[in-house]
């Protein structure tokens, strides 16, 4: 990195796209989203608990909340129509990207209703009904990688809709991930679709390993556990990375390329640093290479903007040094995969609480659009 170089066009010059996991209403109608794409923002993602946090501040879904009510719209209608304006309007705004890299960024994701995950059918109608309803090809539907995701990625991937596959925490589901990939775009191009459009990332989280880890190793003690503090997450990152490459490798993933198809592209979530003891642009330093995404909360965003210490490729050749390091991990008497698999239900219950607080905002804003309107008459 030049002097003259910032971070964030380190990152890009790196091969890394840099995305931002936050969107609101006043973020895009104020220009700050157009702002960020301008300063090398090049994708947006979100998820339940942004929306929710978007709908509790504020009053710019004010105007929208009282046309629904009176409209007698119901909530979860409301929901929809708001979620999918926002998500709408900033495809708008991330589509020059979008065409100026012919399809590979200025995606916007959004997910699926999280009281589906358990539910393939219901899971595979959601992205649909997300997918019309939007209408914008730069659009990711985001699908949870529980076991009954895994087909609804396919069925969608199948029908040409691009999908950002959210919360994978282990090497094992990841794998299983990308298999379901290769089977959505594969039935695509038998039943004559056009590959190219369609794109797809995998969201693998990063931070949440740590904090779950972390304290473990802190409760058994000894030089040992406190050497491999802060080491699970970017290992496994790592890890990833390199079953990545294996699969872009094969007989399979080679035969969809000459057929145009897009990688799915690895793209670490979950980046911003919770452990204070930790620099905050951690997640992101560690795990630069060519071909990834990182998308980051604004506060992570920021901080990389002023002092990211971009140095270059940190991920390829460390498989087995990432390896040795989890095997120590294990050693100690810490199961990863019993981590990774609560890591998952963890997460879906937050995501599930966060679309109840959803819920339960717009349904307080309809009530109260409803009692203003009332009492105007």
């Amino acid at each position: 990195m030049t002097s003259s170089t910032t971070p964030v066009q380190a990152l890009r010059d790196a091969g890394v796209a840099v995305w931002l996991d936050d969107l609101s209403r006043q973020r895009i109608a104020s220009g700050g989203l157009a702002d960020l794409v301008t300063r090398g923002v090049v994708g947006v993602t979100t998820n339940p608990t942004i929306f929710a946090s978007a709908l509790a501040h504020g009053d710019a879904y004010d105007a929208q909340l009282r046309t629904l009510a009176a409209d007698g719209a119901a909530v979860e209608e409301a929901v929809l129509r708001i979620t999918t304006d926002d998500v709408r309007d900033a495809c708008d705004v991330l589509r020059p990207v979008y065409d100026a890299t012919r399809g590979v960024d200025g995606r916007v994701s959004i997910e699926v209703d999280p009281r589906l995950a358990r539910d393939t059918a219901g899971t595979t109608a959601s992205a649909e009904t997300l997918w019309s309803e939007i209408e914008r090809p730069n659009l990711f539907v985001k699908i949870p990688a529980t076991l009954e995701g895994l087909p609804a990625i396919t069925a969608a991937l199948a029908q040409g809709i691009s999908v950002n596959v959210t919360l994978i925490f282990s090497l094992q589901r990841y794998r299983a991930v990308l298999d379901a990939f290769l089977d959505g775009l594969e039935q695509a191009h038998a039943a004559g679709i056009d590959l190219a459009p369609i794109g797809s990332v995998a969201s693998f989280f990063v931070s949440r390993v740590d904090a779950a880890i972390d304290p473990r190793l802190d409760e058994i003690g000894g030089d040992e556990a406190a050497q491999l503090r802060g080491t699970a997450a970017i290992a496994n990152a790592r890890l990833a990375w390199g079953v990545y490459q294996e699969v872009v490798a094969g007989e399979r993933w080679q035969a969809l390329a000459a057929a145009g198809a897009q990688p799915q592209r690895p793209l670490w979530a979950s980046t911003g640093v919770k452990d204070p003891a930790y620099p905050d642009t951690r997640y992101v330093d560690e795990l630069v290479v060519a071909g990834s995404v990182n998308t980051m909360p604004e506060k992570t965003l920021d901080a990389v903007a002023d002092h990211g210490a971009v140095r270059g490729d940190t991920v390829t050749g460390t498989q087995d040094a990432s390896a040795a390091l989890l095997d120590r991990i294990e050693a100690l008497g810490i199961s990863v995969d019993e981590v990774t698999d609560r890591l998952e239900v963890e997460g879906l219950e937050k995501f599930e609480a966060s679309w109840s607080e959803l819920l339960g905002t717009v349904e307080a804003g309809l009530t109260s659009a409803a009692s203003s309107t009332e009492e105007a008459r």
